[in-house]
């Protein structure tokens, strides 16, 4: 038997982190994630629609007319982070003009297996790239995005400092930074409603559709879990970002956070 180094030594062991309820050590947490989106790839949209009632797809709208990509041939580069099936990447390429590329990036292949099939049916065929990447140690260089968007993939990172810490070193001087997630409600007397709603319906209709109601359990307890719109501004500055606001949607069931790098 081997005697750990020095190095070994002196590092403490990580803090557990969060797994919907479960606290679970954080080189376990990646992988679990992975697997929930793996089962769910083939009906992620399917999923959002049971999620939401249908109102994602709105929210995207919303989202992308926040961004305000251009319009004309202005060039225009776009990370979309999360983003495998591609329905935010899909929406910017049509909103923007011909001198926007958006790239893709996903840690989970089965996603981004499910984008790229998608691609071949859409309209904006040629505009996106795809890349497996991890959030929190992405594979690009500093400065060469001109905005980072990601929806409903933040809450899954193991930690969302360093996420954002990676957003705000891709991104360009100038750059934007984009995310929607579902977020807290700002409804008072909703919150039984909504807590029925999450835990009962949403598993028991995501087991009956997919045979599988745990992913769906995962995903709603992940929710709860997410910090809600005031304290993830301040992650947003926290990060290096100014001019940091954000929008609730739905009463606060979701939200848009936006801040730019100065």
């Amino acid at each position: 038997m081997t005697s750990p180094t020095a190095s070994q030594q002196s590092q403490p062991p990580s803090e557990p982190v969060d797994f919907g309820f479960v606290k679970v050590s954080e080189a376990a947490k990646q992988g679990m994630v992975n697997a929930v989106f793996s089962k769910v790839a083939e009906r992620y949209d399917q999923m959002n629609d049971l999620m939401s009632g249908g109102l994602h797809r709105l929210w995207k709208d919303d989202f992308v007319t926040w961004l305000n990509p251009p319009k004309g041939g202005q060039r225009f580069n776009v990370l979309d982070m999360a983003g495998g099936t591609g329905d935010i990447a899909f929406r910017i390429a049509r909103a923007a003009g011909r001198g926007t590329s958006v790239t893709l990036g996903d840690i989970s292949p089965e996603m981004l297996m499910e984008g790229r099939r998608r691609s071949k049916t859409e309209a904006v065929r040629g505009t996106c790239r795809f890349h497996v990447a991890n959030a929190e140690c992405l594979p690009f260089g500093d400065k060469c995005f001109d905005a980072y968007t990601i929806a409903f993939g933040i809450r899954n990172v193991t930690r969302i400092e360093t996420a954002l810490a990676e957003a705000y070193r891709v991104l360009k001087p100038g750059g934007r930074f984009l995310c929607l997630e579902f977020s807290a409600l700002a409804v008072p007397g909703l919150q039984q409603i909504y807590d029925a709603y999450s835990f009962a319906v949403i598993p028991a209709v995501g087991k009956a559709v997919t045979g599988d109601g745990q992913p769906y359990r995962y995903l709603v307890e992940s929710i709860r879990k997410f910090p809600n719109q005031e304290t993830f501004a301040a992650m947003i500055r926290e990060a290096g970002f100014s001019r940091v606001q954000y929008r609730n949607l739905s009463g606060g069931v979701a939200a848009i956070h936006s801040g730019w790098r100065i």
